[in-house]
C-alpha cells in the first residue's frame, strides 16, 4: 500500500511554457527585424520607371544570413537605384494606393530587358526581396516546408506592413523556382510558377496560353476585359557562310622557308584564329497586341518575323578565342619558369667539350713557347670564337639544330642589317639611321608612344633590344621553342664577341653612356658599344700618331661643360668633400680606383720619354710647350704669375650600368658613417678628381691655377681686374681660408697628385675589362633570365601593336582600357623585382583588348562596312550599329527588317538557311554566286526561295507576356493587375504568374 501510494508522488510532470517562442516564431521575428533594418516598412511610392531604366540603370543588392533552427537562409534585397524627390513620396500616401510592385506588373516600358535578374524579367518589378537556402544547404523540395516558409513570409509582411514583394526559392537551384507574396492595403498578389522540361503541345502557341491565363484569373465578368499581349521570338544565327572570319592566318610556309624579311620579323601578329563572334541573336518583338488582332494557334500563325515592328540584336562572344598576339605573349611568358641553361638545352656534353678546350689551349700555349714565327692574327680571340662556332656546328648534326641556317641568317640579318654591307665598318654611318629599316613608321609615331619605353623600362622601339625581343618571341613560337631561343641567343652572344674583337659598333643602339631609363640588357649592350668606341678611338690615335687630344678624351671647358665655377657658385663645406668628389666623378667604380690597376690611358713605346721625370719636364717648360694643354681660358691667369691659365685635356668618367651603380653604392654604404669611413669613401670617389689634378699639374705648376678652376669658391671675393706688364687686363685673387685648412680633401688630393699628362695616366675606364665583363654577363644568361630582361620590351611592342590596330577601328572602350593598362604596367615593370603573376594579368588584359578589336572587325566584315557602295548616312548608321553591338548587351535595329542593318541580317539568315537545307555542293554554290556581290547591300526582300525554304529557322525561344486588370475574387472587388509571363525553349517551359486579389471582404 505504501508503495502504491508513493507512485503518484514520484511522477515527474513536465510543464510546457507556451509563452516561449518556437523556432518558427524566431524565424518570423528575424525576418521582420531584417525588413525593419532595411527600412522596407510601410508604403513606398515612386515614379514609374522610364523606358530602358532596367538596362541602363544601377541595380544594388544587400544580403544577410538568417537561421531557421539549424538551417541557414540568405535573405537579399534587390532594387533599382532611383532618385525620388521628397515631395513625390509625401503626395501618394493614400490608404487605397496600390503597392509599387503591383503597378510594375502593368508597366510596358521595360518588357524583355536584355540584362537583369530573372524575377525582373518575369515580373517586371524594380524592387523585391528573396529568401533562399544557404550555399551548402539542401534545397527546399517538400511541399510542407515550402508552405511553412510561405506562411512565415505572409505573417512577416502582415506584421510589418511591408509592401515590397518577398520571394522564397524552392526546388533545386538550377530550376530557378520562386514563390512569393506582396501585400498592400486590402490587396494581395500571389506569385506562382510552373516549370517543365517539355512544352505541352496544347500550350505551344498563343491560343493555349490565353486559355491558361483566363482560367487562372477566373474573372466572372462577361465580356472579359481586353488582354494586352507582348510577344518576342528569338532566332539564332550560327552558320555565317561566306561572311566568314576575315583573319588571315600567318604564312607558315614563308616563315619556315626562311623568307623572313624585316617587315615580317618586325611586326607582331594580331587577331583571332577563329571567329570571336559565335552567334547572332535576333529578337523580333510585337510590344502591343490585343486578343483578336493576331492569330497564333496549332494550325496558323500571323507572327512573321519580317513583319515585327521592333528588331533587336545581341551577339554571343566565343569563349576564350585563340588570339595570335595573346598566344605569343603567353608562350614567351612561360619561358620565365624554366631553369635550364643554354648548354643543357642544346644538349652538348660539358665534359667532352671541356677536355677538347683544354687540349686546344695547351696546344696553343706550347706553340707560343716555340721560336717559330706565329702570325698574331691567328691568336686573336675573334678567330678562337669563330673556330669554336665551327666546332659547335660540326658536332651538332644539321637535323639536331633547333634553327636551320636559312632562318638563322634571316634573323641575324634583321638584327644586324649593317652586316649585309661589304664593309661592316659602315655601321658608323648606319648608326645615324638607328632602328628598323623602315623609319617612316617611327617618325610618324606619336611622341608619347615612342617614349613609352621610359614608362615600361624597356627599350626604344627602334633599338636592337626591341628587335631582339620580337625575334626571340617569334623563334619561340614558330621555330622550335626554348631550344631555338637558346640557339639564337648563343649566336647573338658570338656576334657581340665578334664585333668587340673587330671594332665594329653594335647596330641599333644610341650613342653615349648607358641609358638608365631602359632595361638592364639594353644598358649592357650600350656599355659594350661604349667600350668599342673607346677602343676604336685609341687604336685610331695610335695609327695616326696623333696627340692624346683624340676623341677619347674629355675636353674640360668652363662655359661648354660647366666645369668652370662662377663667382656665385656655392662653396663646399669640409665635411662635404665626399659629395664634391662624387659630383666630379659620378661614374668611378671600385675596381678602377684600385691601386693594383696597371693599365694606362695611353702607353708609348718611347722608353726614354717614360723615364723622364716631372722635374725634368718642368725645367724644359720654357723651351717646349707643356703637354695636355688645349687652349687658354679667356683672360684668367695663374695667381703668382702673369702666365695665362690653360684648359687641360682630361679623361672621361667611366660609364656605368645600374647594377654596377648599385654594387658601388653598397660598397660605399658598408664603409659606415665614421670619420675614417667617410675619409676612405671620399678617396674612393676622388679618382676622377685626382686625374684632373694631375692633368692640371702637368702644365700649371702653380697651386692657384688648379684651385681657380676646380675649387668652386676657393677664390675669395678679393678678385679684381688688373693690368699686367704687357698692358693686358687680367683677373687676380687669393685662396679662401677654407681651402687653406690643413687636411682638406682638395688640398690632400692636390698634394698627392703627380704632374702627369693625360696620355700617361692610368685609365679611369678600362674598356677591355668592362667589355669582357659584359660579354661574360651575356654568355651566362639562361633563357629564363633573357626572357625576364626582354619581357618589358615585348609588352611595350604589344601595347604599340594594340594601339596601332585600335586606331584603324576607333573603339573608345579599348582606348580607355589601354590608358589604365599602361598606367598599371608602368608601376609594375619599373619595380626592380616585378610580381610576375601580375605581369601575367597584364598579358591577359592585352588578350581581352585583342579580342575586342577582333570582334569589331568580325562584325564589320559581316555587315560589309567599307566594302560596298552605300550612301553616307547608311554607312554611318551601320558603323554606329556595329559599335553599339560591342558596347551594349542588346541593340535596337532601326527600321526593323527594312532598315540597312535589318536587310543585311535578313540576308545572313537566308544564306544560313540555304546552307542548312542543301547538302549538294553544286546546289549550294549556284545561289551563292548570284549573291556574291551583296555583302551589306540593300536589296528587295525575298520572302522565301523557290524551293519553299523559309527565310528564318524555327525560333530558338518564344516569350509571351499577358496582362489585364480584372476584379477578383468577386465581381464587386477592385480591378487589380494580373500578369503571366511565358517562355518556351527547346527543353524548357516556364509560366510565371502574378495574380492579385481584393482582401477587403475575403
Amino acid at each position: 500500500m505504501m508503495a502504491a501510494d508513493s507512485d503518484p508522488e514520484s511522477e515527474v510532470f513536465e510543464i510546457t511554457d507556451f509563452t516561449t517562442a518556437s523556432e518558427w516564431e524566431r524565424f518570423v521575428s528575424r525576418v521582420e527585424e531584417v525588413l525593419n533594418d532595411w527600412k522596407l516598412i510601410g508604403s513606398i511610392a515612386g515614379k514609374p520607371p522610364e523606358k530602358g531604366d532596367y538596362t541602363s540603370g544601377t541595380w544594388e543588392e544587400k544580403s544577410q544570413e538568417i537561421n531557421f533552427a539549424d538551417f541557414k537562409f540568405s535573405i537579399a534585397h534587390n532594387y533599382l537605384k532611383q532618385e525620388t524627390p521628397e515631395n513625390e513620396g509625401k503626395e501618394e500616401t493614400e490608404e487605397d494606393a496600390y503597392p509599387a510592385a503591383m503597378q510594375d506588373l502593368l508597366c510596358m516600358n521595360n518588357d524583355f530587358p536584355p540584362r537583369a535578374h530573372c524575377l525582373v524579367r518575369w515580373y517586371g518589378m524594380r524592387e523585391f526581396v528573396t529568401i533562399s537556402p544557404g550555399a551548402n544547404c539542401e534545397a527546399i523540395i517538400s511541399e510542407s516546408k515550402c508552405n511553412l516558409l510561405l506562411s512565415s513570409v505572409s505573417i512577416a509582411l502582415a506584421n510589418t506592413g511591408c509592401q515590397v514583394p518577398v520571394f522564397v526559392q524552392i526546388q533545386q537551384k538550377w530550376r530557378r523556382m520562386y514563390t512569393g507574396e506582396c501585400q498592400g492595403s486590402g490587396v494581395r498578389t500571389d506569385f506562382e510558377m510552373v516549370h517543365l522540361r517539355k512544352v505541352p503541345s496544347q500550350y505551344n502557341h498563343l491560343a493555349g496560353l490565353l486559355d491558361i491565363f483566363k482560367s487562372k484569373i477566373g474573372c466572372p465578368l462577361t465580356p472579359l476585359p481586353p488582354i494586352n499581349i507582348a510577344i518576342r521570338f528569338t532566332y539564332i544565327l550560327q552558320d555565317w557562310q561566306q561572311y566568314s572570319w576575315p583573319q588571315q592566318p600567318p604564312d607558315f610556309d614563308a616563315l619556315l622557308a626562311g623568307e623572313v624579311g624585316g617587315v615580317e620579323f618586325g611586326k607582331l601578329p594580331f587577331g583571332a584564329c577563329e571567329d570571336p563572334i559565335s552567334e547572332l541573336h535576333l529578337a523580333t518583338t510585337w510590344p502591343h497586341l490585343t486578343e483578336g488582332i493576331v492569330v497564333d494557334n496549332d494550325v496558323y500563325s500571323d507572327l512573321d518575323p519580317l513583319q515585327a515592328p521592333h528588331w533587336s540584336v545581341r551577339v554571343r562572344k566565343a569563349d576564350n578565342p585563340q588570339c595570335l598576339l595573346g598566344e605569343f605573349l603567353l608562350e614567351f611568358y612561360k619561358l620565365c619558369q624554366l631553369k635550364e641553361s643554354t648548354e643543357e638545352l642544346l644538349g652538348r656534353s660539358a665534359g667532352e667539350e671541356e677536355s677538347k678546350e683544354n687540349a686546344d689551349i695547351s696546344h696553343a700555349l706550347s706553340k707560343l713557347t716555340e721560336p717559330t714565327t706565329v702570325p698574331m692574327s691567328k691568336l686573336s680571340v675573334s678567330n678562337m670564337v669563330h673556330s669554336a662556332r665551327k666546332r659547335i656546328r660540326r658536332h651538332r648534326r644539321v637535323d639536331e639544330s633547333p634553327l636551320n641556317n636559312d632562318v638563322l641568317n634571316s634573323i641575324l640579318l634583321y638584327l644586324f642589317p649593317d652586316a649585309a654591307t661589304d664593309k661592316p665598318a659602315d655601321a658608323i654611318a648606319a648608326k645615324a639611321k638607328q632602328g628598323n629599316p623602315d623609319r617612316k613608321a617611327e617618325q610618324e609615331m606619336e611622341p608619347d608612344d615612342y617614349n613609352l619605353f621610359n614608362q615600361f623600362k624597356s627599350a626604344p622601339s627602334d633599338s636592337l633590344t626591341h628587335r631582339l625581343a620580337l625575334c626571340i618571341c617569334m623563334v619561340n613560337f614558330y621555330h622550335g621553342g626554348v631550344r631555338a631561343v637558346a640557339h639564337l641567343w648563343q649566336e647573338f652572344v658570338l656576334e657581340m664577341r665578334y664585333r668587340w674583337e673587330n671594332n665594329y659598333l653594335v647596330y641599333g643602339l644610341a650613342s653615349g653612356t648607358p641609358d638608365l631609363r631602359c632595361c638592364l640588357l639594353h644598358q649592357k649592350l650600350q656599355m659594350l658599344n661604349c667600350c668599342i668606341e673607346r677602343k676604336r678611338a685609341r687604336d685610331d690615335s695610335r695609327q695616326k700618331g696623333a696627340s692624346p687630344e683624340g676623341p677619347r678624351e674629355r675636353k674640360v671647358s668652363g662655359p661648354e661643360n660647366g666645369r668652370l665655377p662662377t663667382e656665385s657658385s656655392s662653396s663646399l663645406s669640409p665635411g662635404g668633400a665626399a659629395a664634391a668628389a662624387a659630383e666630379v666623378s659620378p661614374g668611378k667604380s671600385w675596381e678602377s680606383w684600385s691601386d693594383s690597376e696597371d693599365e694606362f690611358f695611353e702607353c708609348l713605346s718611347d722608353t726614354e720619354e717614360l723615364k723622364e721625370t716631372p722635374a725634368d719636364r718642368a725645367k724644359e717648360t720654357g723651351k717646349a710647350k707643356p703637354e695636355g694643354r688645349l687652349q687658354p681660358h679667356g683672360n684668367l691667369t695663374l695667381l703668382n704669375s702673369d702666365e695665362p691659365l690653360y684648359i687641360p685635356v682630361t679623361q672621361e668618367p667611366a660609364p656605368m650600368t645600374e647594377d654596377t651603380l648599385e654594387e658601388q653604392s653598397e660598397v660605399l654604404a658598408k664603409l659606415g658613417t665614421s670619420a675614417e669611413g667617410a675619409h676612405l669613401r671620399a678617396r674612393m670617389q676622388s679618382a676622377c678628381l685626382l686625374s684632373d689634378m694631375e692633368s692640371f699639374k702637368d702644365f700649371d705648376l702653380c697651386t692657384g691655377g688648379h684651385l681657380r678652376t676646380c675649387g668652386g669658391t676657393g677664390l675669395t671675393t678679393r678678385e679684381e681686374e688688373v693690368t699686367n706688364e704687357a698692358g693686358q687686363t687680367v683677373v687676380k685673387g687669393d685662396l679662401s681660408a677654407r681651402m687653406k685648412i690643413p687636411g682638406n680633401m682638395w688640398v690632400e688630393a692636390w698634394e698627392t697628385a703627380k704632374a702627369t699628362p693625360v696620355r700617361r695616366q692610368r685609365r679611369l675606364f678600362d674598356d677591355t675589362k668592362e667589355a669582357e665583363k659584359v660579354l661574360h654577363y651575356l654568355a651566362v644568361q639562361k633563357p629564363a633570365d633573357l626572357t625576364r630582361h626582354l619581357l618589358p620590351c615585348l609588352l611595350h611592342a604589344a601595347v604599340l601593336k594594340v594601339k596601332e590596330e585600335e586606331a584603324k577601328e576607333d573603339i573608345l572602350s579599348v582606348r580607355k582600357a589601354m590608358q589604365q593598362m599602361i598606367s598599371h604596367a608602368s608601376k609594375l615593370l619599373r619595380h626592380p623585382s616585378p610580381d610576375y603573376k601580375k605581369v601575367e594579368d597584364l598579358i591577359n588584359q592585352v588578350m581581352v583588348l585583342e579580342a575586342v578589336i577582333a570582334r569589331a572587325r568580325s562584325l564589320k566584315a559581316k555587315f560589309g562596312i567599307g566594302k560596298s557602295e552605300r550612301e553616307g548616312e547608311e554607312e554611318e548608321e551601320l558603323e554606329r550599329f556595329v559599335s553599339s553591338l560591342l558596347e551594349e548587351p542588346e541593340v535596337a535595329v532601326l527600321g526593323a527588317g527594312r532598315g540597312p542593318a535589318g536587310t543585311i541580317i535578313h540576308k545572313l539568315f537566308v544564306s544560313s538557311q540555304r546552307v542548312a537545307d542543301f547538302n549538294d555542293e553544286a546546289a549550294l554554290l549556284a545561289p551563292l554566286e548570284e549573291d556574291s556581290g551583296r555583302p551589306g547591300g540593300v536589296e528587295d526582300k525575298k520572302p522565301a526561295s523557290a524551293g519553299g525554304i523559309p527565310d528564318f529557322p524555327p525560333p530558338a525561344g518564344r516569350e509571351v507576356i499577358l496582362r489585364t486588370c480584372v476584379p477578383r475574387p468577386a465581381p464587386y472587388s477592385k480591378a487589380l493587375p494580373q500578369r503571366m509571363f511565358c517562355v518556351m525553349l527547346r527543353e524548357e517551359f516556364r509560366l510565371a504568374g502574378a495574380f492579385s486579389s481584393d482582401t477587403s471582404f475575403f
